[in-house]
């Protein structure tokens, strides 16, 4: 079994680094001893785009992205959609890893949590999901709505919070997306629904 406490160990550092209230209510009685469970490596070709990040060594709060580029390899990659869903080209840059959940790396059924990839100029469209989500980029360059509302600039280190079933959606440009989430208080597994698609 490969060991990822270390970077269970930067992802809960990171999250610790941030003092906003709606995160430390999310995270609040979390239990962050975990069994790790075996997972196979998976890759998927939006991983390959982890090269062409530049991390500036000197900045503290790029630790947590360091650690993921230096795992990335050995770590059980997913999708939750198909070619039916967006198309090909989609799929080819997107994808994402459970760090802790119900699939994860780490076995929880409390809360989820991992990392979401975008490869560059992709528009994943308005969906939704029971879970109360947060999302925090770990990169800049990224395009974010809510609610219907407008795509605007998420800066790394923002907190995104999702309450439950609120439409949202997220473009890229040149930049590749690495955004660190959480989910907690519906089905840690669900696939989201498409705005006017049963999926």
């Amino acid at each position: 079994m490969s060991d990822f406490t270390s970077l269970l160990q930067s992802f809960r550092a990171y999250l610790a680094s941030h003092h906003e209230a709606v995160l430390a209510r999310f995270l609040e009685g979390f239990d962050w001893q975990m069994a790790e469970r075996a997972l196979e490596p998976r890759g998927l070709p939006v991983v390959e785009y982890l090269s062409d990040i530049a991390v500036p060594t000197d900045d503290h709060d790029n630790t947590l992205l360091s650690a993921l580029i230096r795992d990335a390899a050995s770590l059980h990659w997913a999708q939750t959609y198909s070619t039916g869903d967006f198309g090909d080209a989609f799929l080819k840059r997107y994808g994402w890893v459970e760090l802790f959940g119900t699939r994860g790396h780490f076995d929880s059924d409390v809360m989820a949590g991992g990392f979401l990839m975008l490869g560059p100029d992709i528009h994943y469209p308005d969906h939704h999901h029971v879970a109360e989500e947060i999302y925090i980029p770990l990169t800049d360059g990224s395009l974010w709505s809510k609610d219907g509302g407008p795509f605007v600039p998420r800066h790394a280190g923002e907190i995104i919070h999702h309450p439950s079933d609120i439409s949202h959606a997220m473009q890229t440009r040149q930049e590749t997306l690495v955004a660190l989430y959480l989910w907690r208080g519906g089905p840690l597994a669900q696939k989201s629904t498409i705005s006017g698609r049963n999926t």
